[in-house]
């Protein structure tokens, strides 16, 4: 393995390693919680635990979930020697909420992995837990990470959580922050830093709400990492200072794919194993072959294919509505749909979903084949997203279609698929505008998208409606249905709106060196020799 996984042509702004602060490390002041947040978390904790216990109780790992939720018991730390010369400095623990920020964060913590840190992983979710766990089996196996839920924001647990694991650095990912606990690590001298920060509008009204609180959560941030510039404004309006914060762009533009778990791809067309972070894309000459071989595997090489991915309670019904109305088209008859619902508990409520729509399905998890007369394939396994993303011809991306926020659409961008998504983008929005701008992604009423131009023509004359005009959900579906058609009535045209995609995912991976680079200065500057040179 490499010392170190980050692209070394990335720019970075000079600014990006300066001293955070100007005051020394050990005069800098710890912002204490007010009185009544700690009052409140004491009041609820036996009401979190009651949750826990209804949301958990009958799964198999219930015990170790409260366990480590609650401070009585946690795996050991990542062994600190014994795997490489570079492997001794120290554990940094990182914090993902879900599936989605344990995503984001992967090829980051790769990164930090492949340069000689140890990990110490925690999830809130159940999701989230799940995810980790598979995402960094090897690592896990190889006592160079930890993995438990996060403790609860109480005093007792958090010191007993960071007795144990004895971080060098504290990582939180997005918007997930915790006030007892940034006052503990401001205590202990350990550095937080907020990577890929974001903070939506309606996020930040509610952090107004709390405004003590989130004051001092601000203020025992060592390093605020934002997405964008609106981002770390509304930072510093919480009461963050201007030099704790540094724009880096999202992380979500980094690629964290597993490998195509189909045979019939040849792992020479990757340009590095899937879990390298510095460049997880498919060779640009070579990814139309790699769909074209997917396609043959799968035994559907003369069909169009779309993927609704990542679906929620409400998108299905969507899909399979949008399905139907593509099946009546006689140029369209024999297209497939590829479901893949967000949660694998919702996998069976989708396949009745699907029998009641009298379409005629297979199941991944049933091993069922795809043959001429299938109609929509329910791809209920775990970790096989980027199969269905390279698989299908046009990505529907979901958590859009309903107020969840819009996932990763990078993803499908990564394999040249073009990209629909619906008008909640909001935990994305600057990735879909910039896909949107090049004509890799449609979303209904976005300002930003060009349509891709063939020939010296618009390729949007195709289209009976005008994708400025929609004001309601009821007209998103038809400009989303008018998008779907287009695309899939004309391929090529498709594969030139994703290879946009794909293009502009290479040129933004540079994000990933900017915040590794600067977690490694504020490590450095909490390290105990620099601690040591201050207080001389």
């Amino acid at each position: 393995m490499p010392s170190s996984h980050i692209p070394s042509d990335a720019s970075s702004n000079s600014t990006d390693t300066m001293l955070l602060d100007n005051r020394p490390l050990t005069d800098r002041a710890v912002y204490q919680t007010p009185f009544y947040y700690q009052f409140l978390i004491g009041m609820l904790k036996p009401l979190y635990r009651l949750q826990v216990w209804r949301r958990s109780h009958k799964r198999d790992n219930y015990q170790q979930e409260v366990a480590q939720r609650f401070g009585k018991q946690y795996p050991p730390r990542p062994a600190t020697t014994g795997h490489s010369n570079n492997s001794n400095k120290g554990v940094i623990w990182c914090h993902a909420v879900s599936l989605g920020e344990t995503n984001t964060v992967a090829p980051l913590l790769d990164a930090l992995l492949a340069s000689g840190y140890q990990i110490w992983l925690t999830n809130t979710t159940q999701t989230g837990f799940a995810r980790g766990a598979s995402r960094f089996a090897d690592e896990i196996a190889q006592n160079r990470m930890s993995h438990s839920y996060v403790p609860v924001d109480t005093p007792a647990v958090i010191e007993t959580f960071l007795t144990h694991v004895q971080p060098i650095a504290a990582l939180f990912v997005e918007t997930e922050l915790w006030a007892n606990i940034l006052t503990k690590l401001a205590e202990h001298q350990i550095p937080s830093i907020l990577v890929n920060g974001r903070l939506s509008a309606s996020s930040f009204k509610s952090y107004q709400k709390i405004g003590a609180v989130s004051t001092s959560m601000m203020k025992n941030l060592a390093l605020i990492i934002a997405q964008d510039s609106d981002s770390a404004k509304r930072f510093r309006q919480l009461g963050a200072d201007s030099a704790q914060i540094r724009v880096a762009g999202s992380l979500k533009w980094v690629i964290n794919t597993p490998k195509i778990d189909v045979e019939a791809i040849n792992s020479d067309n990757l340009i590095v194993d899937a879990k390298d972070a510095s460049a997880q894309i498919p060779s640009k000459k070579n990814v139309l072959a790699k769909k074209n071989e997917l396609a043959k595997a799968f035994a559907i090489a003369d069909r169009p294919v779309w993927v609704a991915a990542s679906t929620h309670n409400g998108e299905e019904e969507t899909a399979l509505s949008l399905h139907q109305q593509l099946l009546s088209r006689p140029a369209l008859a024999n297209t497939l749909l590829i479901i893949v619902p967000r949660h694998p508990e919702r996998f069976d409520e989708v396949a009745a979903l699907i029998q009641k729509t009298g379409l005629t399905m297979a199941r991944r998890s049933l091993d069922e084949g795809i043959n001429v007369n299938t109609q929509v394939y329910l791809a209920d396994s775990m970790g096989e997203m980027m199969t269905w993303y390279t698989l299908a011809n046009v990505a529907l991306v979901g958590g859009s279609l309903v107020d969840i926020g819009g996932h990763n659409p990078v993803e499908p961008a990564s394999v040249a698929t073009p990209i629909i998504m619906g008008r909640y983008t909001q935990s994305c929005q600057s990735v879909v505008d910039k896909l949107a701008e090049v004509g890799a992604l449609y979303q209904p009423n976005n300002q930003f998208y060009r349509p891709i131009t063939i020939n010296g023509s618009n390729e949007s004359a195709k289209s009976t409606v005008n994708h400025q005009h929609g004001t309601d959900s009821t007209d998103d579906i038809a400009l989303i249905y008018q998008r779907l058609e287009v695309w899939l009535s004309d391929l090529s045209l498709a594969m030139q709106a994703g290879q946009a995609g794909e293009t502009i995912t290479v040129q933004q991976q540079a994000v990933l060196t900017r915040q590794f680079t600067m977690i490694e200065d504020v490590i450095e500057q909490y390290s105990p020799q620099n601690l040591g040179q201050e207080i001389l």
